[in-house]
């Protein structure tokens, strides 16, 4: 059943800014799953992250919030070192982690509550998210009442709820089936239209990454990729979707894998 979402009228990016320089990650006992990142992703831009198992996308998106220091090199977040978890920035999984004891709207709530936001404020927030969402109706319901796509927009709805500046995705729809992946991708790029959160979005599924990305950083060769707009799940990509697919597959061939790379004032290589 798809259900409607209020559009909202874009604001001005508002988006952080994230930028990571020499950056080795991994633990500090084994071999970098990543050596030597320089990567530049934009304010307020869709950056989708594609690569095979065990590349090192998801300990990217943990460096990048704060919660895995890097082994070398400089985290930085519009220019200010990134030194620990921050509510500028959002982690979204794949599980939802909805609370079970909560109802849908006091797990929309629960990040203002941390911030102590007054209890009235917290509540109108939480229900203006539902209702972009297209929840309204549930808020009283508890996680284990709704679908599995459905519990994935009160998780996307209690991320952005705070406001973040930076929102950081690992896989979130993809334990989803296809027609409910497809409603989900198409709700995340209207509801982000309204905030201008800069998003790092980790996917293993190439069609997915082109639709949602303004950008496709392919972590195991180094190459970025732009993507045109507007988006449409009619346009023809296949040219582009080819071109990402036979990367990835002499990357599988060949075992390798190389950082990401963008010089100075670089868009990536536009494959039209």
């Amino acid at each position: 059943m798809t259900m409607s979402v209020r559009t909202l009228t874009p604001a001005p990016p508002t988006g952080a800014a994230l930028h990571l320089t020499g950056v080795s990650l991994g633990h500090p006992t084994t071999a970098p799953v990543l050596d030597g990142l320089d990567l530049t992703v934009n304010a307020g831009e869709i950056l989708t992250v594609v690569g095979p198992s065990g590349c090192g996308k998801s300990t990217l998106l943990r460096t990048l919030a704060g919660l895995l220091p890097p082994l070398r090199g400089a985290v930085q977040q519009d220019g200010a070192p990134v030194t620990g978890p921050h509510a500028d920035r959002a982690l979204v999984f794949q599980d939802d982690a909805l609370l079970p004891w909560r109802t849908v709207r006091a797990n929309v709530e629960l990040p203002l509550a941390i911030r102590k936001t007054p209890r009235a404020d917290r509540r109108r927030t939480a229900t203006d998210w539902l209702e972009r969402v297209g929840l309204a109706d549930h808020a009283h319901k508890h996680p284990h009442q709704l679908s599995g796509g459905q519990r994935q927009r009160v998780q996307l709805a209690r991320a952005l709820a705070a406001a973040p500046r930076a929102v950081l995705m690992d896989e979130p729809f993809g334990a989803l089936d296809a027609q409910t992946r497809a409603e989900m991708q198409d709700l995340l790029v209207t509801v982000l239209a309204g905030t201008g959160a800069t998003v790092v979005f980790v996917t293993h599924d190439v069609d997915e990454a082109l639709h949602l990305g303004d950008r496709v950083a392919l972590i195991a060769t180094g190459e970025l990729i732009d993507v045109p707009h507007p988006r449409s799940r009619t346009a023809d990509r296949s040219a582009l979707r080819r071109h990402v697919l036979d990367l990835a597959s002499q990357t599988r061939r060949d075992g390798t894998s190389a950082p990401v790379r963008e010089a100075p004032g670089h868009r990536g290589q536009a494959t039209r």
